[in-house]
């Protein structure tokens, strides 16, 4: 058995690194605009050297609207103000069985992967299942 196929693997192995990502400044119109556009339900914020700087959801959204129709209509409704700050992340070299610990234990959907501050991508469940996918259908020596 290879060293290769005996580590386990992590968030870089199955991160997307394609990213679509929203400003802070986007407006609630847009950020609904947007996650309909590309079909995400959510999307990491991030600033021009792509350091993360909250993530924003459906949800996130909904809440806002929800807020915006009783509140007063000059509150600013952007995603600075809108987005979940400070969102759980985890490293690249996460192994992917922590990962999944975390899904099943906070009920996450997706997770920022950072190198540093840096957005470096986003591990889903379904990559998870991927990466399982892959180990079954793998032959075997």
């Amino acid at each position: 058995m290879s060293t290769e196929s005996a580590r386990s693997p992590t968030a870089a192995d199955y991160m997307t690194s394609i990213l679509r990502t929203v400003s802070p400044s986007m407006s609630l119109r847009e950020l609904v605009s947007f996650l309909l556009e590309h079909k995400v339900s959510s999307a990491p914020v991030v600033d021009e050297q792509d350091r993360l700087l909250g993530f924003i959801s459906e949800r996130d959204c909904l809440t806002a609207i929800a807020n915006e129709s009783f509140s007063d209509s000059t509150v600013i409704q952007d995603a600075s103000h809108i987005m979940r700050r400070d969102p759980t992340t985890i490293a690249p070299d996460t192994a992917l069985f922590r990962v999944t610990s975390m899904f099943i234990e906070h009920g996450f959907r997706h997770l920022p992967v950072v190198r540093g501050e840096k957005l470096v991508g986003v591990v889903s469940r379904s990559d998870v299942l991927r990466a399982v996918n892959d180990f079954w259908t793998e032959p075997s020596d």
